[in-house]
Protein backbone atom coordinates (compact mmCIF):
# COMPACT_ATOMS: atom_id res chain seq x y z
CA UNK A 1 0.00 0.00 0.00
CA UNK A 2 2.79 2.37 0.99
CA UNK A 3 4.75 1.47 -2.16
CA UNK A 4 1.68 2.12 -4.34
CA UNK A 5 1.24 5.58 -2.80
CA UNK A 6 4.92 6.39 -3.33
CA UNK A 7 4.71 5.27 -6.96
CA UNK A 8 1.64 7.45 -7.58
CA UNK A 9 3.28 10.44 -5.89
CA UNK A 10 6.45 10.00 -7.97
CA UNK A 11 4.40 9.74 -11.17
CA UNK A 12 2.40 12.87 -10.27
CA UNK A 13 5.61 14.79 -9.47
CA UNK A 14 7.20 13.74 -12.79
CA UNK A 15 4.07 14.73 -14.71
CA UNK A 16 3.93 18.15 -12.99
CA UNK A 17 7.61 18.71 -13.76
CA UNK A 18 7.07 17.83 -17.42
CA UNK A 19 4.06 20.14 -17.78
CA UNK A 20 5.78 23.06 -16.06
CA UNK A 21 8.88 22.69 -18.26
CA UNK A 22 6.69 23.13 -21.33
CA UNK A 23 4.94 26.13 -19.83
CA UNK A 24 8.20 27.91 -18.98
CA UNK A 25 9.88 26.87 -22.21
CA UNK A 26 7.47 28.72 -24.51
CA UNK A 27 8.96 31.52 -26.57
CA UNK A 28 7.63 34.91 -25.63
CA UNK A 29 6.32 36.73 -28.71
CA UNK A 30 6.79 40.48 -28.77
CA UNK A 31 3.64 42.47 -28.09
CA UNK A 32 2.25 43.91 -31.33
CA UNK A 33 1.42 47.30 -29.79
CA UNK A 34 3.38 47.65 -26.54
CA UNK A 35 2.35 50.22 -23.93
CA UNK A 36 4.61 53.24 -23.71
CA UNK A 37 4.55 56.59 -21.97
CA UNK A 38 6.23 59.97 -22.14
CA UNK A 39 6.41 62.77 -19.58
CA UNK A 40 7.62 66.34 -19.62
CA UNK A 41 7.06 69.72 -18.02
CA UNK A 42 5.03 72.43 -19.70
CA UNK A 43 3.93 75.66 -17.98
CA UNK A 44 4.93 74.24 -14.58
CA UNK A 45 2.79 71.14 -15.04
CA UNK A 46 3.99 67.58 -15.47
CA UNK A 47 2.34 66.16 -18.57
CA UNK A 48 2.21 62.36 -18.95
CA UNK A 49 0.83 60.52 -21.97
CA UNK A 50 0.33 56.76 -21.71
CA UNK A 51 -0.46 54.93 -24.96
CA UNK A 52 -0.33 51.73 -26.97
CA UNK A 53 2.28 52.05 -29.73
CA UNK A 54 1.22 50.26 -32.93
CA UNK A 55 3.35 49.89 -36.08
CA UNK A 56 2.50 50.78 -39.66
CA UNK A 57 3.52 47.32 -40.98
CA UNK A 58 3.00 48.38 -44.60
CA UNK A 59 -0.65 49.33 -44.01
CA UNK A 60 -2.44 52.48 -45.14
CA UNK A 61 -2.99 54.26 -41.83
CA UNK A 62 -4.87 57.54 -42.44
CA UNK A 63 -8.08 57.01 -44.35
CA UNK A 64 -7.44 53.25 -44.14
CA UNK A 65 -6.79 51.58 -40.80
CA UNK A 66 -7.83 54.82 -39.06
CA UNK A 67 -10.86 56.31 -40.79
CA UNK A 68 -11.24 60.02 -41.38
CA UNK A 69 -14.05 61.66 -39.43
CA UNK A 70 -14.23 58.94 -36.77
CA UNK A 71 -13.13 59.13 -33.11
CA UNK A 72 -9.86 57.24 -32.61
CA UNK A 73 -8.21 56.23 -29.32
CA UNK A 74 -4.94 57.90 -30.38
CA UNK A 75 -2.97 54.69 -29.92
CA UNK A 76 -3.70 50.99 -29.71
CA UNK A 77 -5.76 48.77 -27.41
CA UNK A 78 -6.66 50.62 -24.19
CA UNK A 79 -7.42 54.30 -24.87
CA UNK A 80 -4.54 56.75 -24.56
CA UNK A 81 -4.51 58.76 -21.33
CA UNK A 82 -3.31 62.32 -20.81
CA UNK A 83 -2.44 63.58 -17.33
CA UNK A 84 -1.65 67.13 -16.27
CA UNK A 85 -0.69 67.90 -12.68
CA UNK A 86 -1.79 71.57 -12.95
CA UNK A 87 -4.38 73.54 -14.87
CA UNK A 88 -3.08 74.33 -18.38
CA UNK A 89 -4.22 75.93 -21.61
CA UNK A 90 -4.39 73.69 -24.67
CA UNK A 91 -4.49 75.63 -27.92
CA UNK A 92 -5.49 78.63 -25.78
CA UNK A 93 -8.40 76.87 -24.02
CA UNK A 94 -8.39 75.89 -20.31
CA UNK A 95 -7.99 72.27 -19.19
CA UNK A 96 -8.16 71.48 -15.47
CA UNK A 97 -5.55 69.30 -13.77
CA UNK A 98 -6.44 65.62 -13.99
CA UNK A 99 -6.27 62.47 -16.08
CA UNK A 100 -8.27 62.25 -19.28
CA UNK A 101 -8.99 59.82 -22.08
CA UNK A 102 -7.20 61.28 -25.10
CA UNK A 103 -8.80 60.89 -28.53
CA UNK A 104 -8.32 62.29 -32.01
CA UNK A 105 -10.62 62.66 -34.98
CA UNK A 106 -8.43 62.52 -38.11
CA UNK A 107 -9.54 64.67 -41.05
CA UNK A 108 -8.40 64.41 -44.64
CA UNK A 109 -7.90 68.19 -44.84
CA UNK A 110 -5.37 68.01 -41.97
CA UNK A 111 -7.55 69.87 -39.43
CA UNK A 112 -7.86 67.25 -36.69
CA UNK A 113 -10.00 67.38 -33.56
CA UNK A 114 -8.14 66.77 -30.29
CA UNK A 115 -10.34 65.49 -27.45
CA UNK A 116 -9.78 65.29 -23.69
CA UNK A 117 -12.53 63.07 -22.25
CA UNK A 118 -13.39 62.80 -18.54
CA UNK A 119 -13.51 59.00 -18.78
CA UNK A 120 -9.80 58.18 -18.67
CA UNK A 121 -9.90 54.39 -18.48
CA UNK A 122 -11.70 52.78 -21.39
CA UNK A 123 -10.96 50.16 -24.00
CA UNK A 124 -10.46 51.72 -27.40
CA UNK A 125 -13.16 54.22 -28.36
CA UNK A 126 -16.02 51.72 -28.29
CA UNK A 127 -17.83 53.37 -25.37
CA UNK A 128 -16.61 56.89 -26.05
CA UNK A 129 -19.29 59.46 -25.15
CA UNK A 130 -18.88 63.04 -26.34
CA UNK A 131 -21.04 64.23 -23.42
CA UNK A 132 -18.04 63.40 -21.21
CA UNK A 133 -15.63 65.65 -23.15
CA UNK A 134 -13.77 68.14 -20.97
CA UNK A 135 -12.21 69.91 -23.96
CA UNK A 136 -12.12 69.77 -27.76
CA UNK A 137 -9.71 71.78 -29.88
CA UNK A 138 -8.73 71.74 -33.55
CA UNK A 139 -5.10 71.50 -34.69
CA UNK A 140 -3.42 71.39 -38.08
CA UNK A 141 -1.29 68.33 -38.82
CA UNK A 142 2.03 68.53 -40.63
CA UNK A 143 3.99 66.21 -42.86
CA UNK A 144 6.76 64.33 -41.03
CA UNK A 145 9.46 61.81 -41.83
CA UNK A 146 8.21 58.22 -41.68
CA UNK A 147 7.63 56.87 -38.15
CA UNK A 148 7.00 53.11 -38.25
CA UNK A 149 5.86 53.05 -34.63
CA UNK A 150 3.46 55.58 -33.08
CA UNK A 151 5.25 57.84 -30.61
CA UNK A 152 4.42 60.91 -28.52
CA UNK A 153 6.87 63.64 -27.54
CA UNK A 154 6.62 66.45 -24.98
CA UNK A 155 8.70 69.65 -25.15
CA UNK A 156 8.49 72.97 -23.29
CA UNK A 157 5.58 74.34 -25.36
CA UNK A 158 3.71 71.39 -26.82
CA UNK A 159 3.18 67.69 -27.19
CA UNK A 160 3.09 65.85 -30.50
CA UNK A 161 1.96 62.52 -31.86
CA UNK A 162 4.06 61.07 -34.70
CA UNK A 163 2.92 58.11 -36.77
CA UNK A 164 3.34 57.16 -40.40
CA UNK A 165 4.12 60.44 -42.21
CA UNK A 166 2.03 62.73 -39.97
CA UNK A 167 2.75 64.81 -36.88
CA UNK A 168 -0.10 66.15 -34.76
CA UNK A 169 1.28 69.14 -32.78
CA UNK A 170 -0.73 70.46 -29.81
CA UNK A 171 0.38 73.69 -28.11
CA UNK A 172 0.22 73.98 -24.32
CA UNK A 173 0.69 77.00 -22.03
Amino acid sequence: MKKSFQLKAAFLFAFALLVSSFAFGQDKKPVASPRDSVSGTIAGSTITINYGSPSVKGRKIWGGLEAYGKVWRAGANEATTFTTTKDIKVEGKPLAAGTYGFFLIPAEDGKWTVIFNKVARQWGAYKYDDKEDALRVTVKTKAAPMHERLVYTVDSKSFCMFWDKIVVPVSVK
